[in-house]
This record gives C-alpha cells, structure tokens and sequence, in this order.
C-alpha cells in the first residue's frame, strides 16, 4: 500500500494474520523543512557536489594522461577518486533534486538501491585506504622489491578484492533489510535511506539485523583500519632507524597525503557515529552526515594535490596540453 506524508502503518501483533502488504515508498525528509532554506540547500550542496566531480576526475585524468604516475600508489588513488564519486553521487543528486521538487519521495525499491550503493561504496574507501596503507608499508619497509612484489597483478587482485568484498557487504546487508515488511512510519528524517533508520521504523524484530550490523561494521571498518594501524606501525619502526633527517622526512612525506585521507575518512565518520549515539534528534544525525558524505569526497583531491608534486605537474601538463 501506498503511504504519504504524515501516514504510518500499525504494527500487526504475532496473533493477528499477517495480510499487510509492503510500503510502496518512503518520504525522505531532508536536512530541513523551511521553504526559504531549500535555495541555500540547493546552491550550497550542488556547488560542492560539482566541485567534487571535477576534483575527482581531474585526479583520475592527470594520472592516466601523465606515464611516470602508472604506479601502483595511483592506481589505488583512481580507483579511490572513483569510489569518491560513486559515495557522493549515490545520496547527494536526490537531495538536490529534492530542494527543487520539495518532494522527498522515494521509491521501497529506490530506497533498498541506493542503500546498497551507500554501502558498497562506502566499503569500498575504507578497504582502498586500507590497499594504500599496504602499498606505503612495501615502498617505505621493502624498497628494493617494490616493483617485484607490488607488480601489476597483485594490484590487480586487491583491488578486485576490494570491489567484491564491497559488494558482498552490500548485498548482505541489502537482503537482510529487503525481508522487512512492517514499518511504523515511512517519513525518514535523513536526506538518504539510511539502513539504521530504516531498522528503527521497522515493525518486525531487527536483532538479526543488528548482528548484520555490526558484522558489516567489523568487515567494512574495524579490519581496514586494524590493517591501516599495522601498517603505519611498521612504517614508524622502520622511519625511525633511518639515521639521517632527510631521510626521515622523505619517508614521512610519501605517507603524508595519505595519512591526511585516512584521518579525515575515519575521523569523521567516528564523530558522526559519536553524536549520533549521544543526540536523541535524527535531523541532527542528517546534518553530522554530511561531513562524511559531502565534505570528506570533495577534500580528498584537494589533499592529494597539494600535498603531491608528482599530481600538480601533472595537472599542469594536462592544462597545458588543453590550452
């Protein structure tokens, strides 16, 4: 059955038949339901919406225009500014378009794919950080067998790894959230399908949703920064033995960009997790969100290249070639 704004569904007991039929569509309501915002919504949002697709492709056109950056380390960092576009690109067009239309209606199919999308590409960046943070441990641990050990098929397999593990994830979570049926309302105070959300309006008992949850979270979070933390471990014990400052300080500067990116990733995310588990209001739980989706995607180029020489040559050339 069909709901609208302002409607919502009894949740049937376990003695009543279940003959209910699922909600065809969810209201998302958005950062804000003041008419004068959605203006300054909309100019804000899709201003840094376009910043960051240009910013994201000009990384991944510099480095497949320039032949000295087909290295491993940017082949990682493409394939991170094409996770970046697809995180931004799966919730932040809906909320533009929503600012304009004022009707923040979604589909249950549409809700249920941008969520697997959300998740996919979310995993996605935290396990290609966690592929880079490798790729730092051999250039900076193993340099003599850097070219031996990263060659072009282990890049390879990692980052197929990455993709399948990601997508893995999603569906796994997309078909556990797919069987709920029941939900005690259909507005979601968010500006995209959020999966905690969906499982708190949902009617039906949700603890095999929340071991998902928190296996999603292990898997997506807790071993790509456990393998992120080994790896700078080992890069620090080995910066540390190289007797000369300059030294250090080269290898220090490889890891900089980097360790810039894994901070603002996870940093963000952690202290939207952390309001949102101190906050009692959902809207302020949207608003913390768009630090880590909006915000984190559009920096990233912005600390890559200017923190990367190699980038900003390219780029230069790349403009130089256009003009």
């Amino acid at each position: 059955m069909s709901q609208h704004r302002g409607s919502s569904v009894q949740c049937p007991s376990s003695t009543e038949p279940q003959n209910l039929t699922r909600v065809s569509e969810f209201l998302l309501l958005g950062l804000s339901d003041d008419r004068e915002w959605q203006p300054v919504l909309f100019g804000l949002f899709l201003s840094m919406y376009l910043v960051t697709v240009l910013g994201n492709l000009l990384i991944i056109l510099a480095v497949g225009s320039d032949p000295h950056l087909h290295t491993p380390m940017y082949f990682f960092l493409c394939n991170l500014s094409l996770a970046d576009l697809g995180f931004t690109s799966t919730t932040i067009p809906k909320m533009i378009a929503d600012t304009q239309t004022h009707s923040g209606v979604i589909s249950y199919v549409g809700c249920l794919t941008q969520m697997s999308f959300f998740m996919f590409f979310g995993c996605l960046d935290s396990l290609l950080l966690a592929v880079m943070a490798y790729d730092r441990l051999v250039a900076i641990c193993h340099p003599l067998h850097y070219t031996a050990i990263m060659n072009p098929r282990l890049c390879g397999l990692l980052v197929l790894a990455s993709f399948f593990t990601s997508f893995l994830v999603s569906q796994m979570h997309n078909s556990i959230v797919s069987q709920l049926t029941y939900f005690k309302d259909v507005e979601i105070a968010h500006f995209f399908c959020d999966p905690s959300q969906l499982l708190n309006l949902a009617c039906s008992d949700t603890s095999t949703n929340n071991i998902v949850m928190y296996l999603v979270g292990a898997i997506s979070g807790f071993l790509p920064i456990s393998g992120i933390l080994f790896s700078y471990y080992k890069i620090l014990s080995s910066v540390l033995r190289v007797p000369s400052a300059g030294g250090k300080h080269k290898a220090f500067s490889t890891c900089g960009s980097h360790l810039s990116v894994v901070c603002l990733f996870y940093g963000t995310g952690l202290g939207v997790y952390l309001s949102s588990a101190v906050s009692l209001s959902p809207r302020n739980d949207a608003v913390a969100s768009v630090v880590y989706t909006v915000v984190t995607p559009m920096l990233n180029p912005f600390i890559y290249s200017l923190r990367n020489r190699d980038i900003k040559a390219a780029m230069r050339k790349l403009f130089s070639k256009r003009v």
